[in-house]
């Protein structure tokens, strides 16, 4: 997970807030090497795995919500769209790897002592075999899952929204090339263009598709508003298909504000009142400034209000999943 500025992010326990917490429990990270429990700081993969080697690998991402994984369906779903994609015909059973969550959340929590909300990420690879690109060489899947505490927003951050540049180097992966549509191992453009932004003072990055058109953040999506009517790019300008987004889009509709998916051009950014960054750990984030450009960041904006209504469909979320908690 990729963090902005020091301070910006802080422990979570529901949403916004934040608790304070030990060096330990800041630090440990829990790991599960195909069904080895152990510290994420010890070696545990082959050095001819081919999600090391190649990238040749598929991951999601959850967090916790009052204990709960949130989303779990949705990110499945989405994690056997980017196996078939991959032609990784072999994936393990669902139930497995949520008992295999389960075994990883007892041991951060037992080594830690941690109690508030967590990150969990999965992720599955080809496997390993003899050196080559050919996927025929693979043996059979592995997975690593990691379990971490789960980084809100900070007060002072959420005041002042985050501040974002355009990517001026590099542009998104095309659809019709490696499509970010996949959740894969390879993450370089991403991390390139968050380099820019870094380099320029800012906590995330805009990326522009090969048409200049904007796409999404490095691990975001992104979305606007102007004059009332929420604005995000549509999945065909290349983009994931973020489970946060599709949530807040529905939300949006419930609390009749007009939704419109369409091609976004930097040279409207001057037109939107606000802007907002969307993902499964962050949420909702606000974005106060976009290079030079000044967007609304305020108790009563529409992006405050649609954190709120995600925040209530989490908890409404958690009291309808029990099955879902873990330790």
């Amino acid at each position: 997970m990729v963090l902005p500025n020091k301070g910006d992010f802080v422990l979570a326990t529901h949403g916004p807030k934040s608790e304070c917490i030990s060096h330990m429990q800041k630090d440990y990270i829990q790991a599960n090497t195909n069904g080895r429990l152990h510290s994420a700081s010890e070696p545990s993969i082959s050095p001819l795995n081919r999600g090391f080697l190649y990238g040749d690998a598929i991951y999601e991402v959850w967090r916790t919500f009052d204990g709960v994984v949130f989303a779990w369906d949705e990110h499945w779903q989405r994690l056997e769209k980017s196996a078939s994609a991959l032609f990784m015909k072999e994936l393990f059973s669902r139930d497995y790897i949520f008992s295999e969550i389960t075994r990883t959340c007892l041991a951060f929590r037992k080594a830690s002592a941690y109690t508030g909300e967590l990150y969990i990420r999965l992720q599955i690879s080809r496997g390993c075999g003899a050196i080559g690109l050919d996927i025929a060489l693979a043996d059979k899947p592995e997975f690593v899952i990691i379990v971490q505490p789960c980084f809100g927003l900070s007060d002072e951050k959420r005041r002042t929204g985050l501040k974002l540049t355009v990517a001026k180097t590099l542009r998104r992966n095309p659809i019709s090339a490696l499509n970010p549509a996949w959740k894969t191992g390879n993450y370089l453009n991403n991390i390139l263009c968050l380099r820019e932004a870094r380099a320029a003072g800012s906590d995330e990055v805009v990326i522009l598709n090969e048409r200049g058109e904007i796409t999404e953040a490095s691990v975001s999506n992104l979305a606007f508003v102007k004059d009332g009517v929420l604005i995000t790019p549509p999945l065909e300008v290349g983009i994931l298909a973020g489970i946060t987004r599709s949530i807040t889009l529905s939300l949006a509709v419930n609390l009749g504000i007009p939704v419109l998916e369409r091609v976004v051009k930097p040279e409207e950014l001057s037109a939107m009142q606000e802007c907002m960054i969307l993902s499964t750990t962050r949420v909702i984030v606000p974005v106060g400034l976009i290079d030079s450009i000044s967007f609304k960041v305020s108790p009563d904006s529409v992006t405050e209000k649609l954190n709120q209504a995600f925040e209530n469909y989490m908890q409404s979320s958690a009291r309808s999943h029990p099955e879902l908690k873990v330790p």
